[in-house]
């Protein structure tokens, strides 16, 4: 059980981001400076401030080392666990270990990729990730990773449970809506169900739709103990509940091909932060794909497992639905840079304010944060509310 002495002990006092979409001209690190310096800066600190580093990149396994020389500081705190693109979300946990012990101050958790515009092909980018990410069990193969490992959840839950690719549809077309009303995401042209269907297929039950954007940006949040976070410049957003799980890193280890590590996640995070599903308002996760959506409202308690399929379906978790998913237009519809987890915590962040425009969830007091990483493999479950919460 996690010590409940740290819910509510800190808070999200700043959000910033750069580079969304094209990046073009930049490097990942220069547009992660900018987003680093606007979250700073949004909390109405200095960089000076930082005394905490969480950071985490596929191009680098050292990488917190070059972004702290970037940054100019010299952190008392330094996480750099890599989990994928859940990562960001499972740095909460220990962040808030080491501002409650004293360690440091305020903690700064960044991401940046120029995925999009990068001189390397997606092909060369997928090579490195191979060597230094080897999955013995599934590279013999060649599958078209993670694309083909998310098509065989994708196609079990079908076989299992009836779902159909309608229901997988649903979702897509929920983030557009979403992000037609967010002037910062990439893809705001309408979208049908059919034309999801009828989009090209890239692996079986997939289609192109049903695929997260390949995009740059850049994404950092500032965390600090409640006490200080009260006197800075923004509400504050407090830290409820967090926690991670992990049960395998390669989809042919997983038991059930339907049931994913955010049972257990959500599970705690909800223990921590005292509350359930039916008390939460808005919900952000990792949509690399539109089954990720579906499995992980089922596995953090909106629905039962099995039932996602009808749980979304008549626009349920779009604009006017009985849920509000993926405000932001998700990693479907707004930005996807490699690894998405920094920027449903930023989302999530804006909706608790009541900074989002047209896309703004009315009362919104309590988030629900889920971060993927890998095939499934990792899974962060945060917790996030209000003053009206603690």
């Amino acid at each position: 059980m996690i010590n409940e002495r740290l819910r509510g002990s800190a808070a999200i006092a700043g959000v910033g981001h750069a580079g969304i979409a094209y990046a073009t001209g930049f490097t990942e690190m220069e547009i992660l400076v900018q987003a680093a310096h606007r979250a700073v800066t949004d909390a109405g600190l200095t960089m000076q401030d930082i005394d905490g580093i969480a950071t985490a990149s596929v191009s680098a396994t050292m990488w917190a080392m070059p972004v702290i020389e970037h940054l100019g500081i010299r952190p008392t705190f330094i996480e750099s666990t890599m989990l994928g693109g859940s990562s960001f979300v499972a740095h909460l946990l220990p962040a808030i270990h080491a501002l409650e012990s004293g360690q440091c101050n305020a903690v700064l958790i960044c991401y940046g990729s120029t995925q999009r515009t990068s001189s390397l092909s997606r092909a060369e980018i997928g090579k490195a990730r191979s060597k230094l990410d080897p999955q013995p069990y599934e590279a013999p193969y060649q599958p078209l990773n993670p694309l083909s490992s998310y098509a065989l959840a994708a196609a079990r839950h079908m076989h299992q449970y009836g779902t159909r690719r309608e229901h997988l549809a649903e979702i897509a077309v929920a983030a557009r809506k979403w992000a037609q009303l967010n002037p910062e995401a990439l893809m705001r042209d309408p979208l049908t169900i059919e034309e999801v269907l009828s989009a090209r297929m890239v692996s079986d039950p997939l289609t192109v739709r049903d695929c997260c954007l390949v995009t740059d940006g850049a994404g950092a949040v500032v965390l600090v103990r409640s006490d200080r976070a009260k006197s800075l410049k923004q509400k504050p957003v407090y830290v409820l509940g967090s926690c991670t799980a992990v049960w395998n890193r390669q989809i042919s280890s997983m038991r059930d091909l339907t049931v994913t590590a955010a049972q257990q996640s959500g599970r705690l995070a909800y223990d921590m932060a005292k509350v359930g599903p039916s008390d939460i308002d808005v919900v952000e996760l990792y949509d690399a794909f539109t089954i990720n959506t579906l499995l992980f409202l089922e596995d953090l308690g909106f629905c039962k497992k099995g039932e996602g399929g009808d749980f979304v379906a008549d626009g349920a978790i779009a604009p006017g639905g009985r849920l509000p998913v993926n405000t932001n237009g998700g990693g479907l519809s707004c930005v996807h840079p490699g690894m998405y987890g920094i920027f449903i915590l930023i989302e999530a962040v804006r909706q608790l304010r009541g900074e989002c425009g047209e896309r703004q969830v009315q009362g919104a007091e309590l988030a629900l944060v889920n971060g993927n990483g890998g095939t499934l493999s990792s899974q962060s479950t945060a917790i996030l509310g209000t003053e009206a919460t603690l």
